[in-house]
């Protein structure tokens, strides 16, 4: 059975969370880590996303990891296409959203497209272009300090403009609320005005239910994991798909563990809430920077003298005054390429210890911690909060697995997260 919907995620967080979506809204779904090879088999699914590490790659190998996604895809049928970024809009003045979303247009030889990061389910809001958290514009919000990529201009269409060549248009609130109708002739409007993309207003669920059902027949859809709530009753309306999804996973067992490389707040008030609970350990990336493999080994030691029957917590998470002094002393990439590398060697030294319940927060650390353990694909379970879900490993070892982005999840999120594993 071939799919019917290709997704290319620009980290393995935000891959997870619109795979969960689309399992939510019926349509079965498994995610690959990286381009699959040619025995990577996605089973009775009809969506497959995947996973890519590439939001903070330069441009050139973002798009090049992101064409061969493409091209494995379409050699599975998909019919529509997914570029899934973060939905606080995580890049540059020069990439990587607009460099991807203009090469994979060219690719699938079409030549309008929208953005839209809106997940109203987290407080992610676009009104008149510009994207809201929680209320707060993103430029005032907690990502104008992202290590990697700070966010400091809320204006969706500024911000796209810097990224491409082509023209960015705006299809706002007084077109959405007229439903998927009008906002299939404002798409109309831009196109034959020369607009290539076009962000998109959308405030509640209601919107982008909306705004999927006018993206039917669009080749190639750009945003966070909101834009696919209406993307799958499209194909029933088809008569292309039907019937329902269970997510529930199998009993997991094993010791369990959580590693945050996340600097998000909303990260650091996970772990403030879990060290009430739970041993936990700070990872210093200065203390180890001389003898990287120290900070691995030296947290191995500290894990095996933690009991087995209680998780464990180790983190790389700082407030922007300690990531800032990291990256002043070792360099930007390199702080973050050390830590990355240790939360990798972290992870394998917990799975070769009987860790089977394992939780990733941030996007980078989660790339990180699965490209080490080796994992090539995920079955998608229930979600524990929204764009967060439980997954479980297709490959060996078998283990329950959670990748949550910096910036997702409730204060309590990791004790809730394993306490609903059996």
């Amino acid at each position: 059975m071939s799919i019917l919907m290709g997704a290319i995620a620009d980290d393995f967080t935000g891959a997870t969370d619109l795979a969960s979506t689309l399992v939510g809204q019926g349509m079965p779904t498994v995610q690959a880590i990286g381009v699959p090879a040619d025995s990577f088999d996605p089973g009775d699914a009809r969506a497959v996303v995947v996973a890519l590490k590439s939001r903070a790659n330069p441009p050139k190998e973002a798009v090049a990891d992101s064409l061969a996604a493409l091209t494995w895809l379409q050699d599975q049928g998909a019919e529509q296409i997914i570029f899934k970024y973060c939905s606080t809009f995580d890049s540059t003045d020069y990439g990587n959203i607009g460099p991807v979303a203009d090469a994979l247009m060219d690719a699938l030889d079409t030549n309008f497209t929208i953005a839209c990061p809106a997940f109203p389910k987290n407080g992610r809001t676009i009104y008149k272009g510009y994207l809201y958290v929680d209320d707060v514009l993103l430029s005032e919000s907690g990502m104008k300090n992202h290590p990697l990529t700070p966010m400091t201009d809320a204006n969706l269409v500024r911000v796209l403009s810097r990224q491409t060549p082509h023209q960015v248009g705006l299809i706002d609130m007084n077109a959405v609320n007229q439903g998927s109708a009008a906002i299939r002739a404002r798409f109309d409007e831009l196109q034959e005005a020369g607009y290539r993309h076009a962000i998109v207003d959308a405030i509640n669920d209601a919107d982008l239910m909306s705004i999927g059902e006018a993206l039917a027949s669009v080749k190639l859809v750009t945003g966070a994991s909101g834009i696919a709530l209406g993307l799958p009753e499209n194909f029933r309306r088809t008569g292309e798909m039907s019937g329902s999804t269970d997510p529930t996973l199998p009993p997991t067992n094993g010791r369990s563990a959580v590693l945050a490389g996340s600097c998000s707040i909303a990260t650091r008030s996970q772990i403030v809430a879990a060290q009430d609970h739970w041993p936990s350990l700070s990872l210093d990336p200065l203390s180890f920077a001389d003898t990287p493999e120290r900070g691995a080994a030296d947290a191995l030691a500290w894990v095996d003298s933690q009991t087995a029957d209680a998780p464990v917590l180790i983190y790389s998470s700082a407030d922007p005054d300690a990531v800032a002094k990291a990256q002043d002393k070792l360099g930007r990439d390199e702080a973050g390429d050390l830590v990355e590398d240790t939360m990798g060697a972290i992870a394998q030294g917990l799975v070769d210890r009987g860790v089977r319940r394992l939780v990733v927060a941030g996007g980078e650390t989660s790339g990180a911690v699965v490209q080490a353990l080796g994992i090539t694909g995920l079955r998608i379970g229930p979600e524990i909060d929204p764009g967060v879900p439980w997954t479980e490993t297709l490959n060996e070892p078998h283990m329950a697995l959670a990748l949550k982005s910096g910036n997702f999840g409730a204060p309590d999120f990791f004790m809730k997260s394993l306490a609903m594993l059996p």
